[in-house]
């Protein structure tokens, strides 16, 4: 293996031997970066044989001057380190190897801070990284939370799988402004995949508007005798303007899903929405969900029964809410699991799931249900 050139050893040692933050390697134009507080500094490189060799002589230099471990990044490392496994002490460390997965061992790290975020962002500035750093508390609280939300905001028009745009938009919501929400809901006209993401983080704060049931404001006075009642606290949210906003919503992607990973976490999104409830859903499949659900509210005994005992007159709301949380992504696993349809063909498969949902949400928008449309149903 190719020695490194004098002058590189000792610039390298120069460099390391100061207060350095982390280092990146340009193999492309063989310049060796490295950030301190002082700026950043750019090392020219000058292999004397194959470019590849003289590189990974200067990894191996950097491992051994910042882990005392000559060997570079230990290749064992590498399969954990996308499963955030990497130690969380020596994090630091990692980030002046140079080496492309030691970095992203410190953005998906549980250790992770807003500081060490930083450094790796400079290190690797990449949206999967981004995606990773802002599962993190500390580092949405931090200086890189709007610092990674804008960059991955510029970057989502050129992602195009559903999975990474929904992950997108649920990290981006809370570190944006009002504007950039609107306009990233409004992709949502063309690719029902950003609403996904909305649906998950702000259920009760979409950027639409919608009146409220018509017998809402009748219902409140109701409800009154009622207030520490979960059941009548998610009457209520879903009768309201913000309640129906989520269910129209729903409804429209449920109507026309974009792929399997959209119909999943809308799924889960949905059921999460009634989760308040605490109903111990029961049944592996739709039909015994609902026959649980409908036996639930005749036994005066249950939570659902006694409740309807004061609220007879929404027995049919109160039987759509408990449905809903119970029709999660598994219902329409064993469907999807055993196929590789998509589009038109995909919501013809999903239609023994989709269509008890979409029943109930009509139920609880007031209006009857059809495969089509809804006609809005007048509560006499």
């Amino acid at each position: 293996m190719s020695e490194l050139a004098p002058e590189d050893e000792l610039r390298l040692n120069v460099m390391m031997a100061g207060e350095i933050q982390a280092v990146r390697i340009d193999e492309a134009a063989m310049v060796v970066h490295g950030l301190s507080a002082r700026g950043e500094a750019a090392i020219k490189l000058h292999p004397s044989g194959r470019p590849e060799q003289y590189l990974r002589r200067v990894r191996e230099m950097l491992a051994g001057k910042a882990t005392g471990s000559p060997g570079g990044y230990p290749v064992y490392l590498h399969g954990w380190t996308r499963m955030g496994q990497a130690r969380d002490k020596g994090l630091d460390c990692l980030l002046l190897l140079g080496e492309v997965e030691a970095v992203v061992s410190v953005a998906y790290s549980n250790g992770l801070t807003d500081e060490l975020a930083r450094r790796a962002w400079w290190a690797m500035p990449v949206a999967d990284n981004a995606r990773r750093m802002l599962e993190r508390e500390c580092v949405v609280q931090g200086k890189m939370g709007k610092v990674l939300a804008a960059y991955l905001v510029e970057y989502l028009p050129f992602e195009n799988t559903p999975h990474t745009i929904i992950d997108t938009v649920r990290l981006v919501l809370p570190l944006i402004d009002d504007e950039v929400r609107r306009k990233l809901w409004n992709r949502g006209a063309v690719d029902n995949a950003y609403h996904v993401g909305f649906l998950e983080r702000m259920p009760d704060d979409l950027p639409v508007e919608v009146e409220p049931r018509e017998d809402w404001s009748a219902l409140i006075p109701k409800l009154a005798k009622l207030t520490d009642h979960p059941y009548a606290a998610q009457l209520e949210r879903v009768l309201s303007s913000r309640g129906q906003a989520f269910l129209q919503t729903a409804e429209a992607m449920l109507r026309y899903p974009a792929d399997r990973d959209v119909v999943y976490t809308l799924l889960n999104a949905l059921a999460a929405y009634f989760s308040s409830l605490s109903y111990p859903c029961a049944g592996n499949t739709v039909e015994e969900i609902v026959a649980n659900v409908d036996a639930s509210c005749a036994d005066q005994t249950s939570v659902a029964g006694r409740f309807l005992e004061s609220m007879p007159e929404y027995a049919a709301e109160v039987r759509a809410m408990l449905v809903l949380s119970c029709m999660n992504s598994s219902v329409a696993a064993p469907i999807l699991s055993h196929s590789t349809a998509s589009g038109t063909l995909m919501r013809q498969k999903l239609e023994p799931v989709t269509t008890p949902i979409l029943q109930r949400i009509a139920t609880l928008r007031g209006q009857e249900y059809s495969a089509s449309v809804t006609r809005r149903r007048q509560r006499t």
